[in-house]
């Protein structure tokens, strides 16, 4: 059985690398041909809306799914419509728009911070006078490590903001002096089996993931970040993994966004957890019984931005696991990552910092 799927960085990658011992056999459409999964696949090179290059990937097949939410919508709804392609075209849509998603949030009784759709700087001025200062300016699309969004705290914040993303759909958010960010990686199969993995810790240097930590002692939060995940793929008819990221703020959650898809803050569980997102994401969309999502110990997850540090020193350290993506050096890019495993929370802590100290 081959699986396709839409672009090949390293998420593609590590779920091909998941899949091959399931006996699968994976083709990428990307528009590098030197991207990460062409290391364990093959790819047909084109853009995501290359009619061409996604009825290639259709027609050689059995199922389709994504590494990416940019994938233009209207692009893949022909190839959806005669080869499975999962998570659901209404997902990826969903995920593709901040205030669609928000709003979304809302419907479904999950709390977010309070939010105003921008479509113009009067419409601005008018979210600022609801929403107040500091506050959060988004582009509605596009927006993803950092990318895409202004911190405001005074009116000149405002102009400089409305100044780069004025001529872009917008959303403005409260910002949220929270305690820490968590995620919750949720997955569902195509019959409706669904599981969660342990809440993760999160924490971001300007705006991109820089460590993980898992899993977090408040059965309080992994309850309702649970519930919160499953209306949201059952609302969905969800099949695959899905990622809703929070704030935690006074003890409770609220909503920041969702991935249809792996997801960075989950690479711990591939030597972490009992079976990997990555595996239960190719179970789900082949209907598949899932995989255990228990924890194997106190795991944690680094990112390697820019280099990659030297694989001996990573190495040398206790329950570490180096997983490098073969991709170009190039300031803050994603090289690759390092999870660890230990027997108790400050083990892992030590051998964290440990990682980011090289790193």
């Amino acid at each position: 059985m081959k699986v396709g799927i839409i672009g090949a960085g390293q998420l593609g990658r590590m779920l091909a690398l998941a899949g091959y011992p399931l006996g699968l056999r994976f083709v990428f459409v990307d528009q590098s041909p030197d991207a990460p999964g062409g290391q364990v696949g093959q790819i047909i090179t084109g853009a995501f809306d290359d009619a061409d290059a996604l009825g290639q990937l259709a027609d050689c097949t059995d199922v389709i799914t994504f590494d990416v939410e940019n994938v233009p919508v209207e692009a893949v709804r022909e190839i959806a419509e005669r080869t499975r392609f999962l998570p659901p075209v209404a997902a990826l849509e969903s995920a593709q728009d901040r205030f669609v998603e928000k709003s979304l949030f809302g419907e479904l009784g999950i709390p977010t911070p309070r939010f105003e759709r921008v479509d113009d700087r009067a419409g601005l001025d008018a979210a600022l006078e609801k929403i107040g200062l500091p506050a959060v300016l988004k582009t509605r699309r596009l927006g993803y490590d950092g990318r895409g969004q202004a911190f405001l705290r005074s009116a000149a914040d405002v102009d400089a903001a409305w100044d780069r993303f004025g001529d872009r759909p917008l959303i403005l958010e409260a910002f949220v002096p929270f305690e820490r960010e968590v995620s919750i990686i949720g997955v569902r199969s195509v019959s409706g089996e669904t599981c969660c993995y342990p809440l993760s810790e999160n924490v971001h240097e300007d705006g991109i993931l820089r460590y993980s930590r898992s899993p977090i002692a408040d059965p309080g939060l992994q309850a309702a970040a649970e519930a919160h995940i499953r209306v949201m793929m059952d609302h969905l008819g969800y099949a695959g993994v899905l990622t809703i990221e929070f704030f935690v703020h006074e003890n409770h959650l609220l909503a920041n966004e969702m991935a249809p898809r792996v997801h960075n803050s989950g690479h711990w569980t591939i030597e972490g957890a009992v079976t990997s997102q990555f595996e239960n994401h190719i179970r789900a969309i082949l209907d598949l019984p899932l995989g255990d999502t228990a924890s194997r110990g106190h795991a944690g997850m680094v990112n390697f931005l820019g280099e990659l540090p030297p694989l001996a020193a990573v190495l040398g350290i206790p329950g570490a696991h180096f997983h490098g993506y073969g991709k170009t050096p190039r300031p803050q890019r994603k090289l690759g990552h390092c999870t660890v495993v230990a027997d108790s929370g400050p083990e892992r802590d030590v051998a964290l910092q440990k990682i980011l100290a090289l790193s």
